[in-house]
């Protein structure tokens, strides 16, 4: 019986965690103590949080609890958060948790940076599109959705938000694990964790160096490995690195490859020579936005919007996993690419 492309995602999460720690280091060179580790489960996917402070490790779980916190504001499928609240509005007003708003007011500026490549009004295209049944919607039904995606809609004031279009609905998948993940960080942070690895399904953020001050080693999944290579590592410290692929969820249909990152201006899945999008950043959110804008817009058009943001770096990986990296990676040299 073959995986469900869910599952093969979900465990693709679990083998970077491990990754992750192998080449980190099993034990701090400082204090000789095993990292502490835990996982969840929370945003449909698997979550880890690695810290090397053994009389900190209770955080791990006060940090699990902000998780749910987040899960019950931004999740489209519970019923009383936020987002439910406001796609259920029929556009009326809706006040709405500060946290929200704040998650809300910068998928609003990414959308409007993008120009629509990244949309958070993709709610309704986004539930047409089943990719655990492997339902394929019709034209008729993508085009009237289409209508529905336009982050201009949205107005937001004072911790309320109203959407001018009644069929509009919100999908912000692509942004709330990084926000969540920041999250995490200042928490720990003013907790006074020093060293430690956030990891929300691949959406890996750093918080400060290894123990012994040298660098992390996050690998890069090599798209459709059978035996979830990686083909790269980026040795950083203190930073985000979030990864889009299409390769973390898709289906055949007919011999014709359906991914589960739309273009809002199509309504398709992304057709172009991409399969992997990774983002460096000091802020997961920005890294989570900017890894599907870039995917959608291709690599021209993608590589040009990071360097026009300061403090982004972008590594592309295409069908023929040629590697592209913007011009501050470039200079560093602190990608290594692996041959395999």
């Amino acid at each position: 019986m073959k995986v469900s492309q869910l599952k093969k995602s979900i465990i693709y999460k679990i083998i970077l965690t491990i990754l992750i720690i192998l080449t980190t280091g099993c034990k701090s060179s400082v204090n000789n103590t095993q990292p502490i580790i835990k996982t969840d489960f929370y945003f449909d996917t698997v979550i880890s949080i690695t810290l090397y402070e053994p009389d900190k490790a209770y955080l791990i779980d006060e940090c699990f609890k902000l998780c749910e916190k987040y899960e019950n504001l931004f999740s489209k499928t519970i019923t009383d958060s936020d987002i439910s609240s406001i796609n259920s509005a029929n556009g009326q007003t809706v006040k709405i948790d500060k946290d929200s708003f704040e998650l809300l007011t910068k998928g609003v500026y990414y959308s409007r940076l993008t120009k629509g490549n990244f949309d958070i009004t993709i709610g309704t295209l986004s539930e047409l599109w089943n990719f655990k049944n492997q339902t394929i919607p019709t034209d008729e039904n993508i085009k009237k959705s289409l209508k529905n995606v336009d982050y201009r809609f949205i107005d937001l004031q004072n911790n309320t938000i109203q959407i001018s279009n009644e069929n509009t609905m919100l999908d912000v998948g692509g942004i709330a694990k990084g926000y969540v993940a920041d999250k995490l960080k200042e928490y720990l942070v003013e907790h006074g964790v020093k060293n430690a690895i956030i990891d929300l399904g691949g959406n890996v953020l750093l918080i400060g160096s290894k123990p012994d001050n040298s660098y992390f080693n996050i690998g890069i999944a090599k798209p459709f490995a059978e035996n979830s290579d990686t083909i790269a590592i980026v040795r950083t410290n203190d930073k985000s690195i979030v990864t889009s692929g299409n390769y973390q969820r898709y289906f055949y249909k007919e011999d014709k490859f359906y991914h589960h990152i739309l273009n809002p201006q199509t309504g398709y899945p992304v057709d172009n020579e991409l399969t992997s999008v990774t983002i460096i950043s000091d802020k997961s959110i920005d890294g989570d936005a900017l890894s599907t804008s870039c995917f959608v817009l291709g690599i021209e058009e993608g590589l040009r919007l990071i360097e026009s943001i300061d403090g982004i770096e972008v590594i592309f990986i295409d069908k023929n996993n040629t590697i592209t990296l913007s011009s501050g990676l470039s200079q560093k040299n602190n990608v290594i690419v692996l041959n395999n």
